[in-house]
């Protein structure tokens, strides 16, 4: 399942550095709970616990839901004059806000 979410070189980088700088053994968590101006939101938490339906790639975890409405997305870090964040490219997505963090499908 995890090789249909795909990562750039940048976002493995940021999260490999955001990372060092917490506990050995703590992993990055991407998530996808309801909320945000239209429906969805993008959750990107370090948990130090990986739950029995998660799935993992390197120290990244992404629950077994989550996974299935990232199928077939890319994950970047980017950085823009609004400032430096993770990027889901979607393409299950209807639409999204202009924040690019709240989303519809």
């Amino acid at each position: 399942m995890m090789k249909e979410i795909k990562f750039t070189n940048k976002a493995l980088k940021q999260i490999g550095d955001l990372l060092s700088k917490k506990d050995k053994g703590s992993f990055f968590r991407i998530a996808i709970k309801g909320g945000g101006c239209s429906g969805f939101q993008y959750e990107f938490t370090i948990d130090k616990e990986k739950a029995e339906d998660d799935l993992e790639y390197d120290n990244i975890l992404i629950d077994k839901t989550s996974a299935d409405l990232l199928k077939g997305s890319e994950i970047d870090y980017v950085s823009e004059l609004i400032g430096e964040q993770f990027r889901i490219t979607n393409p299950q997505t209807k639409s999204s806000c202009g924040c690019g963090v709240s989303f519809s499908l």
